[in-house]
């Protein structure tokens, strides 16, 4: 095949999975790596491959699902009923089911995910399915404002944040501090945090098996000082879409961590209501971090947000706070109300307006994040020395 229908067909496949090699016979190889590996979550008829040139003499095998596949299982991009159109597989467990799920929406994708080898795609559906798990089980306290830590894993100082303390495990104590079945109690943080502890844990597991040096980097930083906020992101995370190429309102891969925004500007200025971060689990479901057996869908979290607007007050103080109790009673009055409800959510599915704006938007981020390689064959994350 010539360059110009090659490209023309790399085109046609929009994003899908890419995987970067020197020549010819490597990219073979490589496809038949990976048709070995499809075979494994039973996904072997379902994907085409293309192999074309790039820069630097280099070549690219461009993986992608069959057109009538992705129209089947996830028609428009929209992966929120994958799993369920992915159907069970017998005498499969939960870790089976999410690898299976990542991989199609990976191959579904607009968005063109990018790897040197089968060993750094492996890795990131690896490092997704254990961020996809732990934020199964996360479960915080109800305190936006709040923070506080296992004391016997975990310490304050005030620049460098709560820090490891010498020796304590740092898996161990991520799981400690957002798992309650290991401590039997709650912590308060706020869900962006918790975020970061879901991220930073299913890192930790992925190297402590396949990248032990990057584990024992990870412990020692820990312990020196916290990575959080904009250096969290910048460190760790990799963000795709933009407000220029939004991602399809209803594409999210597990393991993505995104932002719903309250286009309330009032209670917007409510501490911890800005908007609200989770993790997409999978399966349709989004994390809910304060109850966390009642996962949220993409239209009960937009119809929740939607009614912010409702819970906030002026307390003795002059200060906005949420009366979260007035939130619940107007989201079960739209549940109830399939009119209401679908005024609702023709009204939040949008995506959001500009950062500053406050006008037609909806609670829909253009973007979503999902972790830097920690390969050990391709490791992008660089550790800050602080």
């Amino acid at each position: 095949m010539n360059c110009s229908p090659a490209w023309m067909a790399l085109k046609s496949l929009e994003g899908g999975i890419q995987l970067t090699t020197t020549q010819p016979a490597d990219a073979d190889r490589l496809a038949g790596e990976l048709s070995a590996q499809l075979q494994v979550w039973r996904l072997h008829d379902a994907v085409q491959t293309l192999v074309v040139p790039i820069e630097n003499g280099q070549m690219a095998l461009i993986c992608s699902l069959r057109p009538e596949c992705r129209a089947r299982w996830m028609p428009d991009h929209d992966t929120l009923a994958l799993q369920e159109k992915l159907g069970p597989a017998a005498g499969k467990d939960l870790h089976w089911l999410l690898e299976r799920e990542i991989c199609v929406a990976l191959l579904g994708s607009p968005h063109r995910f990018s790897f040197t080898s089968l060993a750094s795609l492996a890795s990131h559906i690896r490092v997704r399915r254990n961020m996809a798990l732990a934020a199964r089980k996360t479960a915080l306290a109800f305190k936006t404002e709040a923070a506080e830590r296992p004391e016997a894993d975990w310490h304050y100082e005030e620049e460098p944040g709560f820090i490891l303390n010498p020796g304590r495990s740092l898996i161990d104590a991520l799981i400690a501090a957002t798992q309650p079945e290991v401590t039997g109690k709650l912590y308060d943080f706020s869900c962006y945090r918790a975020t970061e502890y879901v991220i930073l844990l299913g890192i930790a597991q992925e190297v402590q098996a396949h990248h032990p040096g990057l584990l024992r980097d990870l412990q020692q930083l820990n312990e020196r000082h916290a990575i959080r906020s904009g250096q969290f992101h910048d460190v760790f995370l990799i963000e795709y879409g933009s407000m220029e190429a939004p991602l399809p309102a209803r594409f999210y891969v597990p393991g993505d961590r995104l932002w719903f925004r309250n286009p309330d500007e009032r209670s917007s200025d409510v501490t911890g209501y800005e908007g609200s971060w989770v993790m997409y689990m999978g399966g349709g479901l989004f994390s809910n971090f304060w109850k966390r057996d009642t996962p949220f869908t993409l239209e009960s979290k937009a119809i929740e947000i939607f009614h912010w607007k409702d819970g906030v007050y002026t307390d003795d103080q002059g200060a906005l706070q949420m009366d979260e109790s007035v939130v619940e009673r107007h989201v079960a009055q739209t549940q109830a109300d399939p009119e209401a409800r679908a005024q609702v959510l023709e009204r939040m599915l949008r995506m959001r307006d500009p950062k500053g704006v406050y006008a037609q938007g909806g609670c829909i981020d253009t973007t979503r994040e999902y972790p830097k390689s920690v390969s050990r064959d391709h490791c992008e994350l660089v550790l800050p020395r602080l």
